[in-house]
């Protein structure tokens, strides 16, 4: 009976090849075959469904109730085990590698339209991290497509050559050279979309093959497209059409001709599904969800982080946020170095008027950047495994002309490190450079071994002499290609080199172009990505300032990813969630023209917990602060209700203290500029809207000090040990400013509630504050002693050494039955920033 059960079932699996899920129960019945069998064989569909819409990863958030008819590929497919097998045999692992990217595509397969449906137009998102496999990723999603019956595969690939071409290689190789007699191209490595004579010879029934388009965002090559398809519209009918757009934010949204040209092209095929990739799908969730346009209206895949990926936070840090233990949040790997600010006007230009003619120098720290490359580069082939490429990326401006000025100053650089290596003194400061940064960084923490200076000295010579210097811009001739040997290669570059491109092998990166735009700048990223074989050896040379972004944006991008996760399990729909994205005094999340249907967001602060991290130093600012903590106890011993001398665990608490002292403290304490969620006028206004529904009418006012530090008095018999908070390190930092990145433990957050919460997790110990203290606030002072010298374990931290004692600051608001919402615009200062976007001129270039 079972064998005859699995036979039936693989009947009706085959009947889904040809017809959606309840049209092919619907064939079974016209078998003759007993209601009972059907509802078992539909019971068992639908436990495959289930599944796959319930699997861990990666997490999805989708519109209504949308028909799950792909449960996973066949025995019988063609073109998804031929990736599997091309991965398996270049060293992925089966699980978890292999098998993840399995899920994924799958689920993003399972949210398409069934083939066969009359007619359908689809718009998805799928968010991944930079330079993680997005591109494999969505290569395994037409493969799977095509094995279940979709037929045209648009890819538009970027806005430039090098990525289209890049793009190509990649769909050609996993796909159509396994199985060349199921595909027809409409492209080619070198050829982007040109207008064939014969639309019925891709598209006529007699015509079987799958047809693979990878196109620019370029108008005048799109337009061609368009043109050419609605000349075809006879043979489009049935013609199950996937769009896939790689990097979607980018040139997509809110552009004149592109974002037309895309939705005209889906307007060509009754059959069509848009799915955009990207890592940084800021200008995506900001279109307006109502208007005819590409905003992901059926679903957002968020893709998981693979593993050994690394990303802005394991570079960078971040902050934490809200139900994180800030003990639990790491600072991130020591590879960052400082280039001082007074290094920039030297690599690049500070006015337009200074592109022509431009002569760049090679500071000390890109020297030891470049040498420190060519170091690497030779130690990686003493281990002889991981990228048998390796490559520095220099980026200082998107204008080509100084591009071109650094060929000869890295020329000569190489030319006279070369004449050096038999020099006593030169092959010194290269050991001490080595043995710098190999101290910093443990091979070991990376289950690597470290390579002696002496091991790697003799592989230095010819690395020298294949370093080729190369200018990968929109106007270079010769551009990097990994396709015929290593590569060992210093590219200096602009846009071409910040989005989408992979840089095989990348190193070192030299960065200090600075932008106005989160998603501008997490691209730029290039060195995102697996390491493997060296991961203890990348290192970016930056400014502080650029490094301060990317931690702040680090954040962002985790919140981002959270909210994605969490509305994933609230029944939102991508119709009814908005994700949040915190604002950066000097960022905007994307360029001017995609926000423009951006609404501020209504700032609630029910549930959260707010903290300082950033201060100045001087004596004066300081001493205002001290000064305002200090009126703030004095009043709260008067007009509390009860207060608590914990002083032997260094704490007081002030319980049921009126709104009135918090919100003057609130007016008198000064929050650092740099942070906009510490707005001293939204905190306020927050308050006095739960004061007006019937809530934070009283509060409780803690210190939380040290217990073994050095006394810190409030008031008279209030006294506390002083806490130290070491800063970030930063090699340049800036005059006055001090990121100490964490104030507040979980512990501190549960300072007033009742009985021991040492063990409860972030989530308890909100549910344990709305329990006992609903209506009531918490505001925590921290007195940090001025120096605040870091223990040595602490590579990455530095001495506060401030003029005066610092006043931390941290609240905590309990989560309201009815939010109370206050709105502040928060625009960027970019006044003073020498800014380089990304140039879209070649949106609209000629391609003949």
């Amino acid at each position: 009976m079972t064998d005859a059960f699995d036979g039936m079932y693989e009947t009706f699996k085959a009947l889904l090849d040809a017809f959606p899920p309840s049209e092919a129960v619907k064939r079974l019945e016209q078998f003759n075959i007993g209601t009972e069998i059907v509802q078992q064989i539909r019971d068992r569909h639908e436990q495959e469904t289930i599944r796959v819409k319930e699997l861990e990863e990666p997490h999805a958030v989708v519109l209504g109730n949308r028909e799950t008819w792909y449960t996973g590929p066949h025995p019988k497919d063609k073109c998804w085990p031929s990736i599997e097998e091309i991965l398996l045999q270049g060293g992925w692992p089966k699980d978890p590698a292999v098998k993840s990217l399995d899920d994924s595509s799958t689920r993003v397969v399972s949210l398409l339209n069934h083939p066969k449906e009359k007619s359908f137009s689809t718009r998805g998102l799928v968010v991944g991290y930079v330079q993680s496999g997005k591109t494999t990723n969505f290569t395994s999603v037409i493969a799977k497509a095509a094995d279940r019956g979709y037929k045209l595969f648009i890819v538009l690939a970027g806005v430039h050559n090098g990525l289209r071409r890049q793009t190509q290689a990649r769909l050609v190789q996993q796909l159509v050279e396994p199985n060349p007699a199921m595909w027809s191209q409409l492209t080619g490595l070198d050829r982007d979309f040109t207008p064939q004579e014969n639309p019925a010879s891709f598209f006529g029934k007699s015509n079987k093959t799958h047809v693979l388009c990878v196109v620019k965002k370029n108008a005048a090559v799109l337009r061609k497209l368009f043109q050419w398809l609605e000349k075809a519209s006879d043979y489009l009918v049935d013609c199950p059409t996937l769009i896939i757009d790689d990097e979607a934010d980018q040139a997509t949204v809110a552009t004149k001709s592109i974002n037309p040209l895309i939705l005209s092209i889906m307007g060509t095929v009754p059959k069509c599904a848009y799915v955009g990739y990207t890592a940084s799908p800021f200008a995506n969730l900001l279109i307006d969800p109502s208007a005819a346009d590409l905003y992901p209206k059926d679903f957002v895949v968020n893709l998981p982080k693979p593993e050994g990926h690394f990303g802005t936070e394991v570079l960078f840090g971040r902050y934490a946020l809200d139900g994180e233990d800030p003990e639990q949040v790491d600072d991130g790997y020591d590879m960052i170095r400082s280039v001082p600010d007074d290094d920039v006007p030297y690599v690049r230009p500070t006015t337009k008027a200074e592109v022509e003619g431009f002569e760049p120098v090679v500071t000390d720290t890109m020297r030891s950047a470049i040498e420190y490359f060519w170091l690497v580069t030779a130690a990686r082939r003493v281990r002889c495994s991981g990228n048998p490429h390796s490559t520095m990326l220099i980026h200082t401006s998107v204008n080509t002309t100084v591009h071109d000025s650094f060929r000869q100053p890295l020329v000569r650089l190489c030319e006279r490190t070369m004449q050096s290596l038999t020099d006593e003194k030169a092959l010194l400061r290269l050991r001490r450079l080595w043995d710098e940064e190999t101290a910093r960084v443990p091979a070991k923490e990376f289950g690597e071994t470290k390579v002696p200076f002496h091991e790697l000295l003799p592989e230095l010579k010819d690395v020298l002499k294949n370093c080729r210097i190369i200018m990968d811009n929109s106007n270079s001739v010769e551009r990097l290609d990994y396709e015929n040997g290593p590569v060992t290669a210093i590219a200096v570059g602009g846009n071409t080199l910040s989005r989408g491109l992979t840089l095989e092998g990348l190193s070192v990166s030299y960065f200090v172009r600075a932008v106005s735009a989160y998603d501008t700048l997490l691209q730029m990223g290039r060195w995102f990505g697996f390491r493997n074989g060296y991961a203890d050896l990348p290192r970016i040379w930056m400014t502080d300032e650029l490094a301060e972004w990317f931690r702040h944006l680090a954040t962002v991008e985790t919140e981002m990813r959270r909210d994605i996760d969490r509305y994933m399990t609230e029944t939102e729909t991508p119709l009814t969630f908005a994700v949040r994205l915190r604002t950066h005094p000097a960022l905007r999340v994307t360029a001017a023209a995609k926000m423009r249907n951006a609404v501020t967001a209504a700032s609630s602060y029910g549930g959260k917990r707010v903290q300082t991290h950033y201060f100045h130093t001087d004596a004066e600012w300081l001493g205002g602060n001290i000064e305002a903590a200090r009126d703030l106890v004095a009043a709260a011993t008067r007009n509390s209700v009860e207060t608590e001398d914990r002083r032997n665990e260094g704490r007081f608490v002030f319980r049921g203290v009126p709104h009135e002292l918090v919100v003057d403290f609130l007016s008198t304490y000064a929050f650092h500029e740099k942070s906009p969620e510490n707005d001293a006028d939204l905190l306020k206004g927050y308050i006095h809207k739960r004061v007006a529904a019937g809530s934070l009418r009283r509060w409780n006012i803690a210190i939380v000090g040290n217990p073994k530090g050095e006394d810190f008095q409030f008031a008279p018999g209030v006294s506390v040990g002083r806490n130290v908070r070491a800063r970030l390190a930063v090699q340049n930092p800036t005059p006055g400013l001090a990121d100490i990145k964490t104030l507040m433990s979980r512990r501190d957050a549960a300072v007033d509630l009742d009985g021991d919460v040492t063990s409860l997790a972030e989530q308890a110990i909100m549910d344990r504050r709305q329990a006992e203290l609903p209506d009531t606030g918490l505001l925590v002072l921290y007195p940090i002693d001025r120096v605040s010298a870091p223990s040595p374990s602490k590579s990455r931290r530095a001495a506060l050494d401030a003029e005066e004692d610092v006043i931390g600051v941290g609240l905590v608001f309990p989560q309201p039955a009815h939010d109370s919402t206050v709105e502040k615009y928060i625009s960027a200062d970019l006044s003073s920033v020498r800014l380089e976007d990304e140039d879209y001129s070649l949106l609209e270039s000629d391609e003949s």
